[in-house]
């Protein structure tokens, strides 16, 4: 009998559910043998993003932190299993999308609603690099490592989600009202 049809009520009971966490697990797991390091994903996008700026004229020993990362700067993108596992990631996203039916354009872009999204995910970076990490790294890494950071973190980000709901429904455009047609 499978695991999800004598799972008790407060499990949730969906295999997809079921098989997408134990994809996740086996990923971890393995990411972990190969590497020796935990899963990182902010890494492999901050590492991706100096280089650009590198490339465009930046000096990264302009920079406390990137001036002690200079052998990795200048080793290829394609060497870090961080950058690696984020291609995959989206790769992997973009093939879940399309084999479901669901990658296809389902709206219009409103200028403040893309700036907002870019406000969001600029401040989601930036709080994920100052915390060590993002849910991957900080959050399940801590927890499987047994270490308080990961309780901290899983705290921090429930806190902060809440806000952001609550000013995502201040800030977002109001729709204009139906229309109805009285006659």
């Amino acid at each position: 009998m499978a695991l999800w049809r004598w799972a008790p009520l407060p499990m949730v009971k969906s295999r997809r559910l079921w098989l997408a966490a134990t994809a996740t697990a086996l990923l971890y797991t393995g990411t972990l043998v190969v590497d020796g390091q935990p899963w990182r994903v902010t890494w492999g996008l901050a590492l991706t993003t100096a280089q650009v700026a590198q490339n465009l004229g930046w000096d990264p020993q302009s920079s406390v932190f990137w001036g002690r990362q200079l052998g990795r700067l200048s080793s290829s993108l394609l060497a870090d299993p961080s950058v690696i596992t984020d291609l995959g990631l989206i790769l992997g996203a973009l093939t879940a999308a399309a084999y479901e039916g669901r990658w296809r354009w389902q709206g219009s872009l409103q200028p403040h609603a893309v700036g907002l999204s870019i406000a969001g995910g600029l401040s989601m970076g930036f709080g994920a690099f100052l915390a060590a990490g993002c849910n991957i790294s900080a959050y399940l890494a801590g927890i499987a490592s047994t270490s308080l950071h990961g309780w901290v973190w899983l705290v921090a980000a429930l806190l902060g989600s809440w806000v952001g709901i609550h000013l995502r429904s201040r800030w977002q455009p109001s729709s204009p009202p139906a229309s109805t047609n009285l006659s």
